[in-house]
């Protein structure tokens, strides 16, 4: 699955720079810089950062949004969205979590790579996963608004959607405990506003079901990075990035 992702506040903003108003993405950007979590060397999605997403809604100016999918129906978030980080995209259409979502509100993720764990013998090692002309990743995502009972906040909120994993995705995310590789639904450019289109009811399931494809190996790179998790995690800062070389594993795919 998809827990552990790398995004800055200039990629973030790639496709507002191209499709949007320049003048108000240039009024925005410090206010946007002080309402989200940005800069994202790594972050992991169960402490639920605050991160840029375009919608239908907003196809071209990113609004912030928290990292967590409510529903409409949860009573309360923290019951909620640690389990709808990830939304499976062979089910998004069946599960009471996604499936509004998934009808009417869909969005786009722009980050600069993710994080995976390779199982080595009695270790776990994470690679870092970019691509190969290192331009943005855009992920397909579902979004909602959800109003706290509690307190009326207006909470923005997403998930990113998944797929079979390809080859190499299948040789780096080799948990024993998952039925097989998974990876996010990464768009070419040309599909971003097919994602986000506005679908009739009786063709929406099959419209978005054909963009929730593998994305190819041959446009992907991967290197192994410093430990993420535990005592010795490296944390939010930019070495995150950098390659680190472990015994008898590749260090790059």
């Amino acid at each position: 699955m998809c827990y552990d992702v790398s995004a800055v506040m200039q990629t973030q903003l790639k496709r507002a720079r191209r499709d949007g108003d320049i003048h108000a993405i240039r009024e925005l950007t410090q206010r946007l810089a002080r309402d989200t979590d940005l800069p994202l060397f790594h972050t992991s999605g169960f402490s639920h950062p605050k991160m840029l997403i375009y919608t239908n809604d907003s196809p071209n100016m990113p609004v912030v949004s928290q990292w967590g999918l409510v529903p409409f129906w949860a009573k309360d978030k923290k019951d909620i969205w640690n389990k709808t980080l990830n939304a499976r995209g062979e089910t998004i259409f069946e599960k009471n979590s996604f499936k509004s979502s998934a009808k009417k509100k869909r969005c786009l993720i722009q980050i600069d790579g993710f994080f995976e764990h390779h199982h080595h013998s009695k270790v776990t090692i994470p690679y870092y996963i970019s691509r190969k002309d290192n331009e943005p990743i855009t992920l397909a995502g579902l979004w909602n608004e959800w109003t706290d009972p509690n307190t009326d906040e207006i909470l923005n909120t997403f998930a990113i959607v998944t797929t079979e994993g390809n080859p190499m995705m299948a040789t780096i995310h080799n948990n024993p405990k998952l039925k097989g590789p998974r990876m996010p639904v990464i768009l070419p450019e040309e599909l971003e506003d097919k994602w986000l289109h506005s679908y009739d009811d009786e063709l929406v399931q099959q419209a978005v079901g054909g963009l929730i494809e593998k994305y190819p190996e041959c446009n992907m790179q991967a290197h192994s990075v410093g430990k993420l998790r535990g005592k010795n995690a490296i944390g939010n800062v930019p070495e995150a990035l950098e390659v680190f070389e472990y015994d008898n594993v590749p260090v790059e795919y």
